[in-house]
């Protein structure tokens, strides 16, 4: 019933991801975004010096290419002008004006041209202050005479004129579009002097800018017939503009960054169709929420139903726009819906045989759907859909042990443009405390359910969900009966294929069938519970609302199970620290010949004792299922036989857990992913099985060389720096304090192996001579890079702040960054960005952690991903 495609499809909201009827529409940049790890050659405008950077943040924030892809394709589907209109209020100006004009540089760089409407209260009010004029408002307006309206004017002028020149900075052609804009009438002369009322909106100044390549930028200043200049509210302006214009979307940007429920939570979205007179009934939703929330439906009313109004934070744009989970608040129409308890309250029986049938293959869909209609007479059950069969939700409820179950959900791409998923779900919630439904776990559109679930396991490739189930037992009930169902029954508790047979052989779809989860639904995208063997390692994600693209899954005891071979170094024991507090992460084994025997010290949830933990040892594990994740810590060259050991036990077992291998032994491999979050797209990682941890001076060198990659001129010179842990445990002189006291060693002057694996994986030779130092923990990097042009320290800076812009781990500084700082940190500081007299040499420094990120903070985040936990999940930010 309901493809993968309508799955995607979505206008004007983000609660579930969208995707536009029809081929996609071609993008400069589309190509780009299919690189792995991309670095633009192209220097032809000032925009692409940031490119790079805005598309990887929103990347990272999406997590797949192809959400990007097709959120530009619906943002390009409409002419240019009918993209969105933003309303920029005059704090925003004053407070956040770096963030707006970054991300309206991203939307400029992608082919979108927002129409900017800005205001500038406070500023106004500063300066009327200072003028020795007390502001005045009667009814929330403010009172404008003539000195008034002479100092906003100025104002607006200069403010629009700052925002433009900061927008041409950043590469974004903009016009200013200050006078002539805005046709008005006299408010009230009388109550408020020259305060306007929007008559009507030169719409052909603003197709011209546009046409011509610029972002126009509009004042809220207006004019009459005979050239009197009035002031306007910003927001009415916007609203004005918005209906003249008609767009995809409306946003007003906010320093709140949303509107926010009785508790302080901010509220991700309002279908107002479906609650705006539940919410005006609310005791809480009272003065500017109030307000707001009249005025944005009072706008709505009179606009295409796809429009959509959001309320986000300057900083959030991207955001908001390309993620399916947003950032602010979201406000849209949505549809009414309509129920019925049984057949006969539909009152086209034959409509609803249709919109059942319809998306569905093979000859026996109408018998299919026959036997289904049959079982709907003899069962109870409660559907959800709008008057026009748009949408349609079948729920089986709470019976006989079993769960309330989501059988039926079948969309058209007009009830996707509607919004009328989202309302479905909340109508859903609202009746049904707990729901469980299933999703095919190669499903590409699973993001929409996680938002919309509790927990999660899969098993043998398919999804359960629920929600609203909280009782420990009830949910270990329900996992064991969707393991046994399917192994039992080989699959044939699917509702789907069990109608089938019914409509072949005329047998009673449900007579062997105590309970079920189940959908009628013709494609995986939302097929609801399909049981099948246990073959495959899972874990319950119940803490994570958007994992990542990959396995989210959930094994039979909770936790992904780990097990630690070589936990004797350094690395080893930071890496115990962490899973320590990790929610999601139970240790079990860790393995040490030296060790063996004694307990590990640092790890309390649960007694482990060191084991010496052989070859056969682990491919008997792993061929049993014993272990979710091997994290090898072991000296280079030594590792081989233990991974060549979990491949043997995946041969006699369909268990297949993930490697992470600390060692630079499969760094070099192409057949094990390279784990750099921050620069290997996170869905790679996310989908891998072996991952090979980069080295840590690597690690640092490459974060900082990175964003001039495309700018170099010549090979990059590094000068690394490392504390003595770097060194290992093993006595040598390279961590011999008595020997570095007020000492420098250099090792390696050539061909270091982190020399070889920072060329291999930026495409470029670098120089790298790494040294030892006394102090215990850190690297520092000098690092000298040639360029190919002129560039100013500034523009550097630039690049790297937006090369890195939304990385929790990667923190860009003004000075160069300083070894004793990152001590015991997470993450990366990259600093310094010095040029040289011509212009085309700079040269930048780098700290990172060894033992952290460089390390055991990294195997973490790849662990994560890979076993679908959020990234960051048990990792102190920096």
């Amino acid at each position: 019933m309901l493809s993968a495609a309508a799955v995607a499809l979505r206008a004007g909201a983000r609660r579930t991801v969208r995707r536009l009827p029809g081929k996609t529409r071609a993008i400069p940049v589309a190509a780009s975004l299919r690189r792995q790890r991309p670095f633009s050659t192209s220097a032809s405008r000032k925009t692409d010096l940031t490119t790079r950077g805005m598309i990887v943040q929103t990347l990272s924030s999406v997590g797949s290419k192809r959400e990007v892809q097709q959120y530009l394709s619906l943002f390009t589907s409409v002419s240019s002008q009918r993209f969105a209109v933003i309303k920029v209020g005059g704090a925003i100006l004053t407070d956040y004006l770096d963030e707006l004009c970054s991300s309206l540089a991203f939307l400029y760089t992608v082919g979108l041209y927002p129409v900017i409407v800005h205001g500038a209260g406070p500023q106004l009010n500063s300066l009327l202050e200072q003028a020795g004029v007390e502001p005045q408002f009667e009814e929330g307006i403010r009172v404008t005479d003539a000195k008034t309206l002479r100092v906003a004017r100025d104002l607006f002028l200069k403010e629009n004129l700052n925002l433009v020149n900061k927008l041409e900075e950043k590469g974004v052609h903009a016009q200013p579009l200050t006078t002539g804009m805005f046709r008005a009438e006299y408010l009230n002369k009388e109550k408020w002097g020259l305060v306007g009322k929007v008559t009507g909106v030169n719409k052909q100044a603003i197709e011209t800018a546009i046409s011509n390549g610029y972002l126009p930028i509009l004042t809220s200043m207006a004019e009459t017939d005979d050239g009197q200049i009035l002031n306007v509210n910003a927001d009415v302006a916007a609203a004005e503009l918005a209906r003249a214009l008609e767009p995809l979307k409306v946003v007003y940007l906010s320093e709140k960054g949303g509107l926010f429920d009785a508790a302080g939570q901010k509220i991700s979205a309002i279908n107002l169709d479906e609650e705006f007179d539940h919410l005006m009934s609310q005791e809480w939703v009272r003065y500017g929420t109030r307000l707001k929330i009249k005025e944005i439906k009072e706008l709505l009313d009179t606009l295409p139903r796809a429009t959509s109004v959001a309320i986000i934070h300057p900083g959030d744009l991207q955001k908001e726009l390309f993620t399916d989970s947003g950032a602010g608040t979201l406000i849209r129409r949505g549809s009414k819906l309509l129920s019925a308890t049984s057949l006969s309250e539909f009152k086209d029986l034959d409509a609803l045989k249709t919109v059942l049938i319809r998306d569905r293959e093979g000859p026996d869909a109408k018998e299919t759907v026959d036997k289904y209609l049959e079982f709907l007479k003899e069962n109870d059950f409660k559907a959800y859909y709008d008057g026009q069969m748009n949408a349609l939700a079948i729920v089986l409820p709470a019976k006989d042990g079993r769960q309330a179950t989501l059988a039926t959900l079948t969309i058209t791409k007009s009830g996707w443009l509607t919004n009328i998923a989202d309302n479905i779900f909340t109508a859903l919630k609202k009746e049904h405390p707990s729901l469980v439904w299933t999703v095919k776990e190669d499903d590409e559109n699973l993001g929409w359910f996680f938002d919309k679930a509790d927990g999660s396991i899969t098993r043998d490739g398919d999804v359960m969900f629920w929600y609203g189930i909280e009782n420990g037992d009830e949910i270990m009930r329900l996992m064991k009966d969707f393991t046994l169902n399917g192994r039992a029954m080989l699959g044939d508790s699917n509702l789907e294929s069990r109608l089938h047979r019914a409509a072949k052989t005329g047998s009673k779809p449900f007579a062997q069938q105590a309970r079920g989860y189940s959908t009628l639904a013709r494609r995986p995208a939302v097929s609801a519970p399909v049981f099948g063997l246990n073959t495959g390692r899972g874990y319950v994600t119940q803490t994570n609302p958007n994992p990542p693209i990959g396995k989210k899954n959930a094994s039979k005891s909770g936790p992904a199970r780990v097990a630690l071979i070589g936990a004797r170094g350094y690395t080893g024991q930071e890496l115990v620290r962490l899973l320590d507090s990790h929610p999601n992460m139970d240790l079990r084994h860790v393995s040490s010949r030296e060790l063996a025997g004694k307990k590990l010290e640092g790890y309390n949830k649960s007694e482990v004792i060191y084991e010496s933990l052989s070859p056969d040892d682990v491919r008997d594990m792993e061929k049993r299922g014993d272990i979710d994740c091997w994290v090898m810590a072991l000296p280079n060259g030594v590792c081989k036989p233990f991974v060549e050991a979990v491949y043997e036990g995946r041969k006699g077992s369909n268990h297949k857990s993930v490697i992470v291998d600390l060692s630079a032994d499969y760094r070099f491999d192409n057949s094990w992913t390279y784990g750099l979050p921050e620069l290997v797209q996170r869905n790679n990682i996310a989908d891998a099985t072996q991952i090979a941890n980069p080295g840590c001076y690597a690690t640092a060198a490459q974060l900082g060389i990175a964003p001039l990659v495309e700018h170099l001129g010549g090979m990059p010179h590094i000068f690394g720096v490392s504390g003595y842990s770097g060194a290992g445990t093993k006595p040598s002189p390279k961590n011999d304090v008595e020997n570095l006291t007020n000492n420098l060693i250099p090792y390696s002057l050539t061909g270091h192996i982190h020399e070889r694996e920072v060329s291999s994986q930026l495409g470029t030779q670098v120089a790298f001579v790494p040294h030892v130092a006394v102090w215990f923990r850190g690297i520092h990097h000098t690092i000298s890079i040639p360029l190919k042009q002129s560039m100013t320290s500034r523009d550097i800076r630039q690049i790297y702040q937006d090369r890195y812009a939304g990385e929790k781990l990667v923190k860009v500084v003004g000075e160069a960054p300083l070894v004793k700082n990152i001590s015991g940190k997470h993450g990366v500081e990259i600093g310094g960005f010095e040029v040289d007299k011509t212009g085309k040499r700079v040269v930048v420094c780098a700290t990172i952690d060894n033992l952290l990120k460089g390390a055991a903070t990294q195997c973490l985040q790849n662990m994560n991903l890979a076993l679908g936990y959020a990234e960051y999940e048990g990792i102190p930010i920096m």
